[in-house]
């Protein structure tokens, strides 16, 4: 429902419509049956989103404006980049919105460049392996994003993922404006991903986080894959975490004080991420 460019977004809307047992033919229409997923997906207990932002858009609009922008899409008309941007910005705020309010937390993936490959996205198809580091620049866009949910007090819990990790100082400061309503680290720069869930990347994007926001709010390493293989990266992340702590205590940064050092390292890679997503064991 977000990438309204793209050739799939009719054959979706179609599909949304056979699952909701109607025609989608007006935006309010789509917005409705995106909200009773939702609910769907609350009763089955889901309480955390996530969001493929390879280029992050975002400009001021009205309802009005993207209703039109969506019925361009819907027949197959021309979209200008304003048309996408604002529909796409408009789209993810009201998604936003939607997970405060029913206590979801929402993941942003930025910065992906995907299907590089013409000869082989058709051999294939997408999302076969041909994907790099995307380097278009966001931060006014996402700013925009989360300014708009929070201007209105409905910014969700919120983790942002950067794929170029020439952007982790720009996510570490950023998250620096919108944190609040007695959550710790409610804005959250999330750990090093996809490309970067190796040594050095992992170690970049704890070092900006170290040093220009609150290490011990981190909810620590994820497993997006699919593969079994991949949960063994939450080894190697506590052992870079437990050597990054230990050499801060060697310079004379942290305190030689085990008990302490061994709860934050416990609530990194544990507890902050049970408290933050509120589950319960």
């Amino acid at each position: 429902g977000i990438n309204i460019e793209r050739e799939t977004f009719i054959p979706w809307i179609r599909s949304l419509g056979k699952r909701m047992s109607c025609e989608i033919t007006s935006f309010d229409e789509l917005l409705s049956s995106m909200e009773k997923r939702l609910d769907f997906f609350h009763e089955m207990g889901c309480r955390l989103s996530d969001h493929a932002l390879d280029v992050v858009e975002h400009q001021q609009t009205t309802k009005e404006e993207v209703e039109a922008i969506f019925f361009k899409g819907l027949n197959s008309e021309v979209l200008t980049s304003d048309d996408i941007s604002k529909y796409k910005g408009y789209m993810i705020v009201f998604f936003g919105k939607a997970y405060h309010k029913r206590g979801w937390a929402m993941q942003l993936h930025i910065g992906a460049h995907r299907n590089n490959s013409t000869r082989m996205y058709k051999k294939l198809g997408p999302d076969t392996g041909y994907d790099s580091i995307h380097d278009e620049p966001f931060a006014t866009s996402l700013i925009g994003i989360l300014d708009s949910l929070d201007v209105t007090g409905e910014l969700p819990k919120t983790i942002i993922y950067t794929l170029n990790p020439r952007d982790n100082e720009v996510i570490a400061t950023v998250i620096g404006s919108f944190q609040g309503d007695g959550i710790k680290g409610k804005v959250q720069f999330g750990s090093g991903w996809w490309f970067n869930d190796q040594i050095d990347g992992m170690n970049r994007q704890m070092e900006a986080l170290q040093q220009l926001g609150m290490l011990a709010h981190f909810v620590g390493m994820l497993t997006d894959s699919r593969s079994f293989l991949s949960f063994t990266r939450h080894d190697y992340f506590r052992r870079l975490l437990c050597e990054r702590i230990g050499i801060a205590v060697e310079d004379g940064l942290y305190p030689n004080d085990l008990e302490f050092l061994g709860k934050m390292v416990e609530n990194i890679c544990y507890n902050n991420a049970l408290n933050y997503f509120d589950i319960e064991v």
